[in-house]
């Protein structure tokens, strides 16, 4: 039986609270948007930045189980959605879904895990979602057992994918020790590598900045938007004819082994090229190799990777919303370069390591269509 979120749930903003009431160490979690980032509250939230005495009016409390998430602003885009594991208090840019009594918690969790807020919110000039969005959406609503025995299948399931996750997080960082090994600190030096600019020691470029034509069929063209979690995403593209492409590839085209790296939006984030290149690019640079370089792809794109890159890069941004990198301030960057046997070495091991994770990767995919089609069977 579907039923309406209002009718089997309490809708509630947050509130804002006086400094006087607020510390840094114990009472009532005050929840901001920024807390939902913090690290052990990636599902439930167990700590805060803030907390308010425990004076303050019951009405502005959320208890426990409250699947809160953001309400106004950017941030709901992110599509953060968390479970208050004890009473909670939250910010005017917070609200909570209270479950009554014939909706488990976590049951309510993995429903609007199912739903995209970026979808949902009015269209003033700040992005807002208000009760009148939650309130007449459905759900089915399963007895309490089968909603036990939904919730104790997505658990499991998502637990795998939890430790998936975490496994190639750890990849990642023994990566980044590696790199350390045998590089060093990339801001002191320590084996006085020699230092040279990006530009010098590799060909940067950039996509057109003209405005090809897009069509229904065509080549693709890829924007920083498709320069996503560590690989080039092609199913998004626009699409421009082939008197286009062409006319970008005079200038910039891409090769198997290049780095691409988004120049706007989401700014860094390198690429190395490992697909059939046949697509143009607009708005990412382009970082190219010969047969003589100094320096090797696998290195290069470690040290933009790197935490003296990440804040080189960063400094260098400029733009509101939108944020971008020049191509003059990406061609400067400094760079370390270390002898080639050492850059090698560590390609060695880079291509150990990407062994491992293409296994875990594939099994996570492979857990997530189980999870998704899990959510379609439960929930639409």
């Amino acid at each position: 039986m579907k039923v309406k979120i209002g009718d089997v749930c309490t809708l509630k903003s947050g509130t804002s609270l006086k400094e006087n009431v607020l510390n840094d160490t114990d009472g009532i979690p005050y929840i901001k948007v920024s807390d939902m980032n913090l690290i052990g509250n990636e599902k439930y939230i167990i700590t805060a930045n803030s907390y308010a005495d425990e004076s303050i009016s019951t009405k502005m409390l959320f208890p426990k189980g409250t699947i809160l998430f953001p309400k106004r602003g950017g941030a709901i885009g992110t599509n953060k959605k968390r479970i208050a594991n004890r009473v909670v208090c939250a910010d005017l840019n917070t609200m909570g879904v209270i479950p009554s009594e014939k909706i488990r918690p976590l049951f309510l969790y993995y429903y609007f895990q199912n739903i995209d807020f970026g979808t949902l919110y009015n269209g003033s000039s700040v992005p807002q979602i208000n009760n009148t969005d939650i309130a007449p959406m459905e759900i089915e609503l399963l007895s309490l057992d089968e909603q036990d025995e939904a919730i104790a299948v997505l658990e499991k399931i998502d637990s795998i994918i939890r430790k998936r996750k975490t496994e190639l997080k750890k990849l990642d960082d023994l990566i980044k020790t590696r790199f350390v090994e045998l590089f060093g600190d990339t801001i002191l030096n320590p084996f006085g590598w020699e230092k040279d600019s990006l530009g010098t020691v590799c060909d940067v470029r950039d996509g057109t900045h003209d405005s090809p034509k897009y069509h229904e069929t065509g080549y693709p063209l890829v924007t920083s938007k498709n320069v996503t979690g560590g690989k080039i995403d092609l199913t998004d593209c626009s699409l421009i004819c082939e008197e286009d492409f062409n006319k970008i590839n005079e200038r910039s085209k891409v090769d198997i082994g290049d780095i691409i790296m988004p120049m706007i939006g989401t700014v860094g984030k390198p690429v190395i090229v490992d697909i059939e290149p046949n697509f143009a690019i607009k708005n990412v640079a382009l970082i190219k190799f010969e047969a003589d370089s100094r320096v090797l792809n696998v290195y290069v794109r470690a040290l933009l990777q790197s935490d003296y890159f990440d804040d080189a890069v960063l400094s260098k941004v400029r733009g509101g919303t939108q944020k971008f990198i020049s191509l003059g301030d990406i061609r400067k960057l400094g760079v370390l370069v270390p002898p080639m046997e050492l850059q090698k070495q560590f390609g060695a091991f880079i291509e150990q390591t990407d062994k491992s994770k293409f296994i875990v990767q594939k099994s996570l995919e492979e857990t997530q269509k189980l999870f998704d089609s899990l959510m379609q069977k439960y929930f639409g």
